[in-house]
């Protein structure tokens, strides 16, 4: 993997690192609200805090899986670039 390669992939990582943490962020302070603070916008509240914490999910997996794919396609160019190499 090339150094440019490398930064974006970097890149990649450090975005689904921060959405993930976003997302059990949201998940995790839900409970907390729910159970502590008694008001009538509670319940909204954590409604809104789950659905927005599963549309960041559904947008992790979309973008975890394209890197993925980015990955493995990156790693298959390096192998066959390896194997001419040696032949």
């Amino acid at each position: 993997m090339d150094e440019k390669e490398k930064s974006q992939f970097r890149w990649k990582f450090y975005g689904l690192a921060v959405q993930l943490d976003i997302i059990i962020l949201l998940v995790a302070m839900s409970i907390p609200v729910f159970l502590i603070i008694h008001s009538p916008y509670t319940v909204p509240l954590v409604i809104v805090m789950l659905a927005t914490a599963l549309v960041l999910s559904l947008d992790f997996l979309r973008k975890y899986r394209a890197t993925r794919a980015w990955l493995d396609d990156t790693a298959e160019k390096e192998n066959e670039i390896k194997q001419e190499i040696v032949s």
